[in-house]
């Protein structure tokens, strides 16, 4: 069957579909020997589409997602240039190639989800989506009207940022812990956010995304999500 090229290489676990569509404007990918256009289909069956002279991973005959509790530190890539440990090597090669779904920066930890599903991936990260996080967000320098900064709309990278959902857990001696959920996935959104408020971020935990929790997993473990939680990350905002 035929689909968008963008799509086809999107579901093969290499990039987003709008990655993928970068990379067509770019003159990087091909079908068949031609040049691929934005808007040309192709059938993943039949035809040949490569990236850079080369094919595209085989779409894994069984797709495998995993909830990780990413530790602070690592980095949410396959491999480094800097020789930082990657949050691939927390997980057993048994699982095989596995594709973090979305980003945490180092420094934050929490929630990550990683799968070999690339429609799975793209639908959880494409913002049309608006699949909601939740983060735990420790900070220093609390003020008077803090909350009243953090809750108005903002704009990040060009863009408009909605409201955030904000619940105040503690506050005492100049710091507090604040449980926010957001819609958007911008780069260091909360901890940008925070920043705009007069505050520092001290610590940023995120502790769910769409109908998955982090629960009682430790850093640096991992588990497989269930028949259940995957039905409904592919059915729920």
């Amino acid at each position: 069957m035929k689909e968008r090229v963008q799509k086809i290489i999107s579901a093969a676990g290499l990039c987003s579909r709008r990655r993928a569509e970068e990379w067509i404007v770019q003159g990087k990918v091909t079908v068949n020997g031609g040049l691929a256009r934005l808007g040309d289909t192709a059938d993943p069956e039949t035809d040949l589409v490569l990236i850079d002279g080369k094919p595209l991973p085989a779409v894994p005959a069984e797709t495998v997602t995993v909830l990780l509790y990413k530790p602070r530190g690592v980095v949410t890539t396959l491999s480094d240039e800097k020789g930082r440990q990657t949050v691939a090597e927390l997980l057993p090669p048994a699982l095989g190639r596995l594709y973090p779904v979305g980003r945490l920066d180092q420094f934050s930890e929490g929630l990550l989800l990683m799968t070999n599903d690339g429609a799975l991936a793209q639908r959880l990260t494409h913002p049309a989506g608006e699949v909601r996080k939740t983060y735990r967000l420790w900070v220093s320098g609390w003020h008077e009207g803090a909350l009243a900064l953090l809750r108005r709309p903002i704009v990040l990278d060009g863009r408009s940022i909605q409201a955030p959902e904000l619940r105040l857990m503690w506050q005492r001696d100049g710091t507090a812990l604040l449980e926010i959920t957001i819609h958007e996935g911008r780069n260091r959104q909360i901890r940008r956010m925070a920043e705009a408020a007069g505050l520092k971020t001290t610590r940023l935990q995120r502790i769910a995304e769409g109908p998955i929790s982090l629960g009682d997993l430790k850093s640096g473990q991992w588990r497989y999500l269930t028949e259940a939680e995957l039905r409904q990350l592919r059915t729920e905002n």
